[in-house]
């Protein structure tokens, strides 16, 4: 008569957890690198598109507006999305908005949501903090 085997053994079942444990060892620091990145990134490209929504404001009124509102109400708006209200991809926007010059930054909220704080300055300059 012959046996037949209908389990694994605890030595397979273990071999199997010990590679999946060594590729999630790998992957998932990967993984959060790339949101980090991903959300620096996003940052950026928000700051650019305030940037832009302020520089098209003053091209038409001739002088920077005063408070974000201005870009958010205006008919159509100057900026669709309020990113000064809450966070946005892991980044809180702050602006200080004057006739002539312009501040915006975008402060990560905590280290594991993005590398540093940025900021656009009047003419689209950018910068890494």
């Amino acid at each position: 008569m012959k046996l037949t085997r209908k389990a694994f053994t605890l030595v397979e079942i273990l071999i199997v957890v010990a590679i999946i444990a060594l590729i999630a060892a790998v992957a998932i620091p990967n993984m959060l690198r790339a949101r980090i990145e991903a959300n620096d990134a996003s940052a950026q490209a928000t700051l650019k598109a305030i940037s832009t929504a302020i520089e098209n404001y003053a091209s038409i009124y001739s002088s920077y507006p005063t408070n974000t509102s201005q870009l958010l109400g205006a008919t159509p708006p100057y900026l669709t999305k309020d990113y000064f209200a809450g966070t946005h991809n892991g980044f809180a926007f702050t602006a200080t908005l004057s006739d002539y010059s312009y501040i915006v930054t975008a402060l990560p909220i905590s280290s594991s949501s993005g590398t540093a704080s940025f900021t656009i300055t009047t003419g689209a300059v950018l910068t890494e903090n």
